[in-house]
């Protein structure tokens, strides 16, 4: 039943991304975690602060705008103290030039209680890199910028 409850409250949080509502997103993370997603992007980098966070998330909506995640299998395994989950999916967004980008990958998850104390993105990072290259060119300086981080 556990599970069951976690992977409900993982399709809500993909929901939420995918209504644009990232203020839902950033209550559910402890106020110290381990956010990452790899690669040599603008979105790269690691944070472990809610500022640095929030931060990320307003980067993702202005980069990715009307992103849409399609959610495949969700793994859940562990309890309430410590909870591992991975979500595989694949997604979609608009470009300036009015063609649709588009990723796959997983997420991996530490919860702890319900809160998010890990947050792990592992996607295709050469094909997300391409487009904020295609993004800056674009007229988008943000694309072009470091990552977030308070590592």
């Amino acid at each position: 039943m556990y599970q069951f409850v976690v992977r409900r409250k993982l399709r809500r949080a993909f929901a939420d991304i995918n209504a644009g509502a990232y203020e839902r997103i950033l209550p559910q993370f402890a106020p110290r975690h381990r956010h990452v997603m790899y690669g040599e992007h603008p979105l790269a980098g690691e944070r472990h602060g809610l500022a640095a966070t929030t931060q990320w998330y307003g980067r993702l909506a202005r980069l990715l705008p009307g992103l849409q995640f399609e959610v495949g299998a969700i793994a859940v395994s562990g309890w309430p103290w410590r909870t591992v989950a991975t979500v595989a999916w694949k997604d979609r967004f608009a470009l300036p030039d009015g063609s649709q980008g588009s990723n796959q990958g997983v997420h991996e998850f530490e919860l702890r209680w319900g809160r998010v104390h890990v947050m792990q993105v592992h996607c295709d990072t050469a094909r997300l890199a391409g487009y904020c290259r295609q993004l800056a060119a674009g007229g988008l300086p943000e694309a072009a910028a470091p990552p977030i981080t308070d590592a």
